[in-house]
């Protein structure tokens, strides 16, 4: 009985070096107290229980997100586009306060649209306004004044200025809204 046990004791503790350094090896069945043999199987013997959920690539979920921005975004920036359109050739304004007010319209309708569609976010709505409103404390004036000067001083069409302004906030706000502002509470809708 005596050698039964020392047998059983040094099957216990190769297996668990074992079972240590290579994880192919799992016990069939736990053996606590050592009165039986304990057997183990490799994985390739054991019965395979299919995974809960298949965890998806990074890069999957992302270029999709990123082209469903885009999209939204293009219907902002027509909105954008078609605003700035009807105040410059209907009004005598300068250029700034024409884009202010298209700039203004396209914001609105881009954070609601992608908020609900592209990120699917349940996250504090005026928490997440009051960091797109920082966002735009410093994209507005830079694209309000630079645009202004490239078209006012340098004499720069002021359709291209506007079309560049969109090209750069595409990029930025998404970049933007996906780190800072919704982060990692995304798709939880």
């Amino acid at each position: 009985m005596g050698v039964q046990r020392y047998e059983l004791f040094l099957k216990n503790q190769i297996f668990v070096s074992f079972w240590r350094k290579n994880s192919n090896f799992v016990p069939a069945k736990p053996n606590l107290n050592m009165s039986e043999n304990i057997e183990t199987k490799p994985v390739e013997q054991q019965e395979v229980q299919p995974e809960a959920k298949v965890k998806k690539r990074f890069w999957d979920g992302e270029v999709w997100r990123a082209i469903k921005y885009a999209l939204i975004s293009a219907t902002a920036g027509a909105i954008e586009f078609i605003t700035f359109t009807l105040l410059n050739e209907l009004t005598t304004w300068r250029y700034w306060p024409c884009y202010l007010i298209a700039l203004i319209l396209s914001i609105i309708w881009n954070f609601f649209i992608n908020r609900r569609f592209t990120f699917k976010s349940t996250v504090n709505v005026p928490v997440a306004m009051l960091k797109i409103a920082g966002y735009y404390a410093v994209f507005t004036p830079v694209s309000t004044w630079g645009g202004d000067y490239l078209a006012e001083v340098l004499g720069w069409n002021e359709y291209l200025v506007t079309v560049l302004n969109l090209v750069f906030n595409l990029v930025t706000e998404y970049t933007f809204q996906r780190l800072v502002v919704y982060g990692k509470k995304v798709d939880n809708r």
